[in-house]
């Protein structure tokens, strides 16, 4: 069976830490840009970027949401940033069991940066536009793919639209959320 490749738009955030002071604008601007109506409250508890922060040694590192994972990762190790120790569930992205950080405060439900997907296509993340400092800055690139892989995302896509069209996307969170609490 011969495979097609496709290529597909890779968006990412780079982060450079020693631009960042900590001002927390990207924190607030996402979680006002994610409220529900939208810039109706901001909690940065509903952000999709976090600041690590250690003001007294002036190290600030801004980290924004992966993708969910059921199970409580196995690493434990330590990092040393301007010789103060840092667990590495800090500087994780990703949204678990373990903690509470990138999960929705109210249903538990966990966030995912989805790079202000509602924007213009030639817009860049809000986090990133609102950023005083330039200490994040957006990038695209395009990624070969194989076809089938990129045709099953499409399909996954496709039902779960239709799914929050005919229930709501409350409701399909909710399902979702109960679903995951089985497993």
């Amino acid at each position: 069976m011969i495979m097609s490749k496709t290529t597909k738009k890779v968006k990412r955030i780079r982060i450079d830490t020693d631009k960042c002071n900590g001002c927390r604008s990207c924190e607030v601007i996402c979680s006002s840009f994610h409220a529900q109506e939208k810039y109706s409250i901001n909690n940065p508890a509903r952000a999709r970027i976090r600041m690590v922060m250690d003001p007294l040694n002036d190290v600030y590192l801004p980290v924004y949401a992966g993708e969910y994972t059921p199970a409580e990762c196995m690493g434990r190790d330590k990092y040393v940033v301007d010789g103060k120790e840092y667990e590495e569930c800090a500087f994780c992205r990703a949204s678990c069991p373990s903690r509470d950080a990138f999960k929705e405060p109210d249903s538990g439900l966990p966030l995912k940066c989805d790079m202000c997907e509602e924007l213009e296509d030639d817009e860049e993340p809000l986090c990133v536009k609102w950023c005083i400092n330039d200490a994040l800055t957006y990038e695209e690139r395009e990624e070969e793919v194989d076809e089938e892989e990129e045709t099953k995302v499409e399909e996954m896509e496709d039902g779960l639209k239709t799914l929050r069209d005919k229930f709501g996307l409350e409701n399909l969170m909710d399902g979702v959320a109960r679903l995951s609490k089985k497993e």
